[in-house]
């Protein structure tokens, strides 16, 4: 014979519960929202490439010709 009796207690949890998984789901939301903005956002997809705060001469020209330049200046001073 199982007890069906719930307490006060688990249905207080179980309202805390549901409003926490409620919180983490507009969270994600937001999230997602943020990013699928960002992506439509922009006009070429190189750009989403490009900002990851790291020198990639393979995508930044001007990265390529300033270290060029680095170079030729070393070899002059040395």
């Amino acid at each position: 014979m199982a007890i069906k009796v719930e307490h006060e207690l688990h249905t207080r949890r179980r309202g805390r519960n549901l409003g926490v998984g409620l919180l983490l789901v507009g969270m994600v939301g937001i999230v997602f929202g943020l990013t699928v903005v960002k992506v439509l956002g922009l006009s070429d997809i190189r750009q989403f490439e490009t900002f990851d705060h790291v020198a990639r001469p393979a995508i930044e020209p001007a990265s390529i010709e300033a270290a060029d330049q680095l170079r030729a200046t070393d070899e002059v001073g040395q």
